[in-house]
């Protein structure tokens, strides 16, 4: 059982909450939850965050190409490679040797991909851009018996939210701390709120709740290897689900890896678009 903490002061992130069904209205709150999250982490200082009328981009320093990410890009013909050049060569002054750049039609310019492809970037289809309505999720899904699901509200829990992580992200274990560390400089309260699942007291899932743009987003969902195919990803993923529509929300949004779309189609979401990506690893 997760306790509901804090729901009657989170009124403050209620104030838009987003009932548009239509595609359009989903694919633009899809990706601006998305930004909106990855500046949230950006915010930390044990992060690095850049947002100027060229550039919006987060590194958290992590060895993993999702957790560094060029979000937006405003340039011109004449100063591309120059400015992609000159970024290149300072996330590599910062030891960040694996990031993501996105694109999409707001970027400019056009043939944006182009040059990116000519600085070493290699194209990538990071997945589906999914959405659901919150008051019809399936929820008819079984998980063993011996799952818990906390809130991460402590250096304990969080603790274990990153131990259980990091075999599905494949980071570094000499990593654990830098990674807790980043968390924990955000604090416990919303917009984001992070869940762990203990399978017989041992960490083994993960799953994080973001609000904003009036919908809550879905993230850091993961299963140690050898708990998967239990229906534990499916349980930790409707705790946060299942907090944000207490709270008054109607819509849940996520991007899913191509191994996690199964899953989020079970609990009813449906994709919306595509997520495409230029990714270095270095």
């Amino acid at each position: 059982m997760v306790p509901m903490r804090n729901i009657l002061d989170q009124g403050r992130f209620m104030n838009h909450i987003l009932e548009d069904f239509s595609a359009r209205s989903l694919v633009a709150a899809i990706k601006s939850n998305q930004s909106a999250w990855f500046n949230y982490l950006g915010r930390s200082p044990k992060a690095e965050r850049c947002d100027s009328p060229e550039f919006n981009w987060v590194l958290t320093g992590l060895t993993h190409p999702i957790l560094n990410v060029v979000l937006r890009t405003e340039l011109t013909p004449t100063n591309v490679d120059e400015r992609i050049a000159g970024t290149l060569a300072y996330f590599r002054s910062r030891n960040v040797t694996q990031f993501a750049w996105w694109i999409d039609p707001s970027s400019h310019p056009a043939d944006l991909g182009e040059h990116l492809l000519k600085h070493g970037l290699t194209s990538s289809d990071s997945g589906s851009g999914m959405a659901v309505d919150l008051l019809a999720l399936n929820e008819d899904l079984a998980s063993p018996s011996g799952l818990t699901i906390e809130v991460v509200g402590d250096e304990k829990t969080l603790e274990g939210f990153v131990h259980a992580s990091f075999p599905s992200f494949g980071l570094l274990d000499i990593e654990e701390n830098a990674c807790s560390e980043l968390l924990d400089s955000l604090g416990f309260e919303m917009p984001l709120r992070s869940y762990v699942g203990f399978l017989d007291g041992k960490p083994v899932a993960t799953s994080q709740l973001f609000l904003d743009g009036g919908v809550a987003g879905i993230y850091w969902v993961a299963t140690v290897p050898e708990a998967r195919r239990q229906g534990i990803g499916a349980a930790v993923s409707l705790a946060a689900l299942r907090e944000a529509r207490v709270m008054g929300y109607r819509i849940a949004v996520l991007g899913a890896s191509p191994m996690g779309e199964c899953l989020y189609r079970r609990l009813g979401f449906q994709e919306y678009c595509r997520m495409s990506n230029y990714m270095f690893v270095g």
